[in-house]
């Protein structure tokens, strides 16, 4: 039998990292986008759907949580160095998708720089915990 409110841990992590110089508008753009790409290649961080007691249905989302935090410039760089050099599950957001306006502009937007080039505002990794937090080291939680 199973308590549920018995904390639950997961061997992995969801973690965003956003650049500490964004407004909050590109926070939660920046956010939404990075996440939004995990389910289609890690399904199994989807729950089950949702539904009300009248029976309506909802999206299911991840199963487990988001952690949302923030660094400098220059950490981005780092973690995003150590999360390739990891090998794990990432999606970036770069400077330039601000400007773009659809899907296929923004990945011409990434495509047409190199990978030590990118202005990176934000990226989304999902690993082993050890690995993430190692990837997010000097990170902080985002306020």
């Amino acid at each position: 039998m199973t308590d549920d409110s018995t904390p639950v841990r997961f061997d992995t992590k969801i973690a965003v990292l956003l650049r500490d110089d964004l407004q909050t508008w590109q926070c939660l753009n920046v956010t939404a986008f990075l996440v939004s790409g995990l389910g289609t290649r890690v399904p199994e961080v989807i729950g089950e759907p949702y539904a009300d007691a009248d029976g309506t249905e909802y999206l299911p989302m991840f199963r487990q949580p988001v952690l949302v935090f923030a660094g400098s410039k220059e950490l981005m760089t780092a973690a995003h160095t150590r999360a390739v050099g990891r090998g794990v599950t990432m999606a970036v957001f770069t400077s330039d998708l601000f400007a773009s306006g659809h899907d296929e502009a923004n990945r011409a937007a990434v495509r047409a720089v190199k990978r030590d080039a990118m202005d990176l505002v934000g990226l989304a990794v999902h690993g082993p915990r050890n690995a993430v937090d190692k990837i997010l080291k000097g990170a902080s939680m985002h306020s």
